[in-house]
């Protein structure tokens, strides 16, 4: 959980940092990627009983808010090509 939380970020300043629009999209969408795979593992933990419900809806939502601030930030980006 924590090497996928900490590719999120990682993703995208590398793919900003790269100057290139379609390079920064690339990682963008291996950013959003990783963001898939923590949100199965929370969601494997939930169900594997490692968490109780209020822990995985405290550690579960924020990854969806971050989900749709990306898909936002992407959807922009591809208007700009």
């Amino acid at each position: 959980m924590r090497r996928s939380a900490v590719s999120i970020p990682s993703n995208i300043s590398e793919g900003y940092g790269r100057n290139s629009l379609n390079d920064y999209i690339r990682f963008l969408n291996i950013s959003v990627g990783s963001l898939y795979e923590l949100q199965t593992q929370i969601e494997i933990s939930y169900n594997l009983k490692y968490m109780d419900k209020e822990n995985f809806e405290v550690v579960y939502n924020p990854t969806r808010e971050i989900e749709r601030m990306m898909s936002s930030l992407r959807r922009k980006l591809k208007e700009k090509r």
